[in-house]
This record gives structure tokens, sequence and C-alpha cells, in this order.
């Protein structure tokens, strides 16, 4: 049974709560005489200027602490989980999601499936709204939880039940409107798939999410993952080069209407869909401030743009001195691994460092995912297996450079859960972990350390993450 309350973990030193001698392992149980939910409920209750907390402390004593306090001073109080919650998990079961398409045996935590509005505020995940009541909705509205990522897949209410497996799904389409009429910011999310949500139903959806354009910022446009493991699953089928044309025209020509109209171009492709049609990607001002760059939409380009900046920066900026006199100086060897999709890119990129720096040599190795299937080439689901059989006779190489999101967030662990340093002692090579920009791309292939932070890379979106769930 769920312990009653919220268990403090630590008291922050110098802090209200350390002067009131509160105890870590106590509980709180309410703010002002109400339940607290969750992270917002609690930074919500604890702005007031007068507070009465009600402790059960660790001998199972009950106190009340009345606080006076300035408006915005916090309590001290540390609950460990960011939520002070459960996450929710998701009651659907999409025709197209990633998780039912994993192997069996893989670490716990990739099976579950959240669909938390709190996590779409906090972290950027992408609901359904599914799992959702009216009350959800209202403290949304209250809290001011914005922007929140939704995945809309269809406006065709019967086919999104389809889609979803939910009889429930086609209805929450209403909180749209709710969130709309309380110009709470949104974006959308359409997993494509191949004969069910494509085409005319594509342009409907389209349409209908533009009613929300004045609060809706932008609705990105991705292709479903499709792994091997699909044994008794709905057969979806993959998309061909003719069908990535179709999908471009459409959404470029209604990407000249809206901009025409709102000033914003709002429906966006991912890379993916370019790369597959082997087209040209959209110029920088096409993605409208890469407002889903985590979702694959621009990712790319941006890295390009980055890359060129950082190239002229390097004859401006004197505290790039040190990567500048590296790219001149070091003689260096070395292997990027990435995904099929973006490999034709990163080469590009490539050429233009090597024909500046002659003495940097630079080999693109598109691994091919036999782990989860050959039409899974995003670099964000390479596993270390992958890598090690398809690199295996390259430890010539200085070092082989993945992008960070071939790893589990915060960790150095694959998702078949080899470590780097495993990787790195089978194929007795060093393996150097490229992070978030264009100016760290530079310096990865320099050989400079960097600390890596944050999730976006350099190729592409990984597809295990919430847009596929």
């Amino acid at each position: 049974m769920k312990e009653k309350g919220h268990k403090i973990l630590n008291i922050e030193a110098g802090s209200i709560a350390e002067e009131l001698e509160i105890l870590p392992g106590s509980y709180l149980l309410a703010i002002n005489g109400n339940e607290v939910l969750d992270i917002f409920d609690y930074q919500f209750m604890i702005k007031d200027e007068y507070l009465e907390l009600l402790i059960r402390e660790p001998d199972g004593e009950e106190t009340l602490f009345e606080i006076e306090k300035d408006f915005d001073e916090d309590l001290g109080l540390d609950f460990g989980s960011g939520l002070m919650d459960e996450y929710r998990s998701c009651s659907n079961k999409c025709i197209f999601c990633f998780i039912d398409q994993m192997p069996k045996g893989m670490r716990e935590t990739l099976y579950f499936k959240d669909d938390d509005s709190r996590l779409s505020f906090l972290q950027g995940n992408y609901i359904t709204l599914t799992n959702m009541k009216d009350a959800d909705i209202d403290r949304i509205i209250r809290y001011r939880l914005e922007p929140i990522n939704i995945s809309v897949q269809t406006t065709n209410p019967d086919l999104r039940c389809k889609m979803l497996n939910n009889r429930f799904a086609g209805e929450k389409l209403k909180y749209l409107d709710r969130l709309s009429e309380a110009e709470i910011e949104m974006n959308g999310q359409i997993v494509l798939c191949k004969n069910v949500n494509d085409g005319a139903e594509l342009e409907r959806s389209i349409k209908d999410l533009s009613q929300y354009i004045s609060c809706m910022r932008s609705v990105s446009v991705v292709p479903a993952g499709i792994t091997k493991y699909r044994d008794g699953l709905y057969p979806l089928e993959n998309f061909t080069k003719e069908d990535a044309e179709k999908v471009i025209d459409l959404i470029e020509k209604y990407q000249k209407e809206f901009f025409e109209k709102f000033g914003i171009h709002f429906i966006h492709a991912s890379d993916e869909w370019y790369a597959l049609a082997d087209r040209q990607l959209p110029e920088e001002e096409r993605y409208d401030g890469y407002l889903q760059i985590e979702n694959g939409v621009g990712m790319i380009t941006s890295l390009r743009v980055e890359v060129d900046n950082a190239l002229e920066m390097l004859e401006e900026e004197e505290e790039l001195a040190q990567l500048k006199s590296a790219l001149e100086n070091k003689n260096r060897n070395i292997i990027i691994a990435t995904g099929r999709l973006p490999q034709k890119y990163i080469e590009e990129l490539v050429c233009k460092i090597h024909d500046k720096y002659a003495n940097i040599n630079v080999e693109v190795v598109a691994i091919k995912n036999d782990f989860f299937g050959e039409s899974i080439t995003v670099s964000g689901l390479i596993t270390g297996t992958d890598l090690i059989n398809q690199l295996k006779g390259k430890s010539q190489a200085d070092e082989i450079l993945i992008p960070v999101n071939m790893l589990r967030s915060g960790e150095s662990v694959f998702l078949d859960d080899l470590t780097i340093k495993e990787v790195k002692e089978t194929l007795d090579c060093n393996i150097r972990v490229v992070g978030t920009s264009g100016l760290a791309f530079l310096k990865a292939i320099a050989g400079i350390d960097e600390k890596i932070t944050g999730r976006q890379i350099y190729e592409q979106a990984d597809s295990s993450d919430s847009r596929q769930t």
C-alpha cells in the first residue's frame, strides 16, 4: 500500500526546513490543509507568504508547522523524484508503438510506456491525452504547463480510435479545443503509417490542426519505425521513395500557404522523409526556429549550419585558438559511426572539413541495424553489439566517434546493455561520444575533450522516444 504523503529525502542546508528541524525521512502530508498531488501542486502552494505544513515525522508523530516567509522563498525540502508522484503509463496499444516491437530480455525500464502530461512539460515528451480527464486539463490551464506536446496521429476520431486501439481516443481530441481556448502553447506530432493515416487523411489532419495555429506552434510528421519484431502486430509497411516524395510535396504545399497567411510554416517533415526521397533538406529559415528538433525535424540542417558557423569562428575568435591549432597540426584518422539515414549528410560535412584541413581523415561508417532490422536507419537505435560486429578490424583508427543518442540518457550504456568500456575493449579502439553542437562536432574530430550535456545530437532523434509510443 502506498504511503500517505510525500517522503522527504533531504533537507537543504540553511533553509527554512532546516531551521524548523524537519528531518529527512519525514512525510509531507498537506499544505494549508490541502493534499499535495505532485511537484506542480507543491510549487504552486508554497508561493504563499503564510503556510501551514502538516508533517509526519520519522517516529510517526504528526506536527503542524506554521511558516511566514517571502513570496518566492523555497522551503528546502528535497523529495528526490522530479514529479513527487509515479509516472502515468500509456493506456493505448498503438499499431505503431515502438516498445511493442522490441525483443524480449532487455532492461525493464525500456518497456515502460509513459503518457504523462507533466513529463510533456518537464521533458518534452509527447502525450496522447487518452488517460486524461477534465481535471487534468484544468490543472494544465491553472498552472500554465506549456508547451504541451501532443501525439495527434490523426484528427479523424474513428481512425484515431483504431490507430491507438483505444475507444476513447477520438473524443479526447476535444481537449485541443480547451487548451486552445485557454491559449496554452502546444506542439503536435503525427506518426505516419502507410495506407492508414497518410494521403487524404494526412491532408485532413493538417487542415484541421491549422485551426489551432495561434496556439499550436508546430506539427511534425514522422514515419513509423518498423522493426523485425512485429509478429502478431498490425501489418505495417515501410514507406518507399515515391511515398516520401508525396509526403514532402503535401507538406511543402501547406508550408507555403501557412507562411503566406500566418508567417510560420507550421507543418514539418522530419529529416527521414528527405533522406528517403533523396531530396535536399529545407533551408534553416523553414524550420521556424527548430521547434521540433528533438523529433528529428531539422537536426541535420542545424548541424550543417552550426559547423559552417564554427569554421568561420575559428578565424575570428581567439578562444578557439586551441581548436584551430589542433585541426591544423594534428594528424587524425578517425571513424564516425552513424545510422544509414544521416550517412550522406555527415559525409558532406566531413568533406568540407577535410578540404580545409587535409591532415584530418574521417571515414563515415553507416551501421546496419541487425539488432532491430535493416529498416531502422537512425543512429539512436544502434546497439553496442552491432558496433562491435561491424567495426571489427578497424582498430588502426585513432578513435571511433559516436553520437550521444546511442546511449541511455546520462549513462554510458547502449540499448543492449553493453557499456562504452566493453565496446572499447573489444574493438581495441578509443570511443569518443559526440555532444550537442557543430562546435562539439569539430572538437570531437580534433580530439579535444568536451563535457557532454543535453540530448540534442548531430544526426537523428532517437526513434525509441515518446514519438513512437
